[in-house]
């Protein structure tokens, strides 16, 4: 199948509200070209090097989403290409990004992401410091907090993935319910290509999906 019937179909079977994330690791400008002729508005980038090339072709024609792990002296380029960073998980890099954003006059849309799993070797915030972290990034007039995001495994049983997205959801709303000053709880970010289905019947309404648009990636050509 091409990447153009790929993407129109996953696109005509998402339900109303819910977005496509179009996961564009380590693919060409051409492959990418060819999602977004199909219908793909959203493009999520892992790596700053990556979207930095695929921008300087496509530019503004679609959103630019981070989706990966922000490494705080990457922060002056991605605020400058990104319209959404989904991955705030702490003080630190949030104050580097208001930083930047500020140098600019930008206010940048943020997605916390939630460490759903509390697995030390990867990013984002444990569950139950999600509130504390929230209210701490809410008084940085330079993000606008919109929303959560989680990971879930990324291989198994998509059931597998459910316990996780079923707690993100939970402390979705529970912020929500905070109307906390300067925190709009718009968007939930949950699931890939093998979990989106159960990620939407809990609650995600952003999807991020790469191997079923592009196929399955040649890890050696992740950018350095």
């Amino acid at each position: 199948m091409t990447i153009r019937h790929n993407v129109q179909k996953i696109l005509g079977e998402l339900p109303d509200g819910v977005e496509l994330v179009t996961a564009a690791k380590t693919r060409s400008v051409e492959e990418v070209l060819e999602a977004i002729q199909a219908g793909a508005n959203i493009i999520g980038e892992n790596y700053v090097q990556e979207a930095e090339k695929l921008y300087r072709v496509i530019g503004e024609k679609v959103r630019w989403h981070f989706i990966g792990r922000l490494q705080k002296n990457k922060v002056k380029k991605a605020v400058q290409i990104f319209h959404m960073i989904e991955t705030i998980g702490s003080i630190e890099i949030a104050n580097e990004i208001a930083k930047r954003c500020r140098e600019i006059d930008k206010i940048m849309p943020a997605l916390i992401e939630i460490n759903s799993g509390r697995e030390e070797q990867k990013a984002g915030v444990f569950p139950e410091n999600a509130e504390e972290l929230i209210r701490e990034i809410s008084q940085l007039k330079d993000i606008k907090v919109m929303g959560l995001m989680t990971m879930g495994p990324r291989f198994g049983n998509p059931e597998d993935s459910r316990p996780y997205f079923v707690e993100t959801k939970r402390i979705f709303d529970d912020i929500k319910r905070l109307n906390l000053p300067g925190v709009e709880m718009k968007y939930l970010s949950m699931g890939m290509t093998n979990s989106y289905p159960v990620a939407i019947q809990e609650g995600a309404n952003l999807v991020r999906i790469g191997t079923k648009i592009f196929g399955e990636r040649d890890y050696g050509q992740r950018a350095a």
